[in-house]
């Protein structure tokens, strides 16, 4: 058992995160109050954060290792990586028009993804935001393994 010094509950180990420079090997605040106090950090410095983050995804190591991530993607998904590449070559050519709205729960807050049922038919999608993007994929899974 070990006291969190920031909300001053005694908690088994496994509920701190390790850290070799610490006397006992864990950090001195619960992964509940790290977590809390990283949310927090990021809400506060949200624009330096993403600016840190874009500079980072510039450096050399991180295009290659971006580089990678992408081949290896195209190769174990061969059909979505196209439908996904002939979509975004149609709607930037105007071939087909991006709507702003959520065609699941019409929400015009987040950004509109375009879901492929068929990945032989690229250009027939649905137009969801990310929540309704993964709860389709989530259904369709189920589908799947029944």
């Amino acid at each position: 058992m070990k006291k969190c010094f920031k909300c001053g509950k005694a908690k088994e180990m496994s509920e701190f995160y390790k850290h070799s420079e610490m006397a006992d090997g864990y950090l001195g605040k619960c992964k509940d109050c790290a977590k809390k106090d990283a949310t927090e950090h990021r809400n506060k410095n949200i624009e330096q954060i993403r600016e840190y983050d874009r500079q980072r995804s510039k450096l050399p190591h991180r295009q290659r290792l971006i580089a990678r991530t992408e081949k290896k993607y195209r190769k174990k998904y061969p059909k979505r990586y196209m439908a996904n590449y002939l979509l975004t070559n149609a709607v930037r050519d105007n071939r087909i028009k991006k709507p702003k709205r959520c065609s699941r729960c019409g929400t015009s807050r987040r950004r509109i993804l375009g879901h492929h049922p068929d990945y032989y038919k690229p250009l027939e999608v649905i137009w969801v935001c990310q929540p309704c993007h993964k709860q389709l994929h989530k259904n369709n899974q189920r589908e799947v393994s029944q």
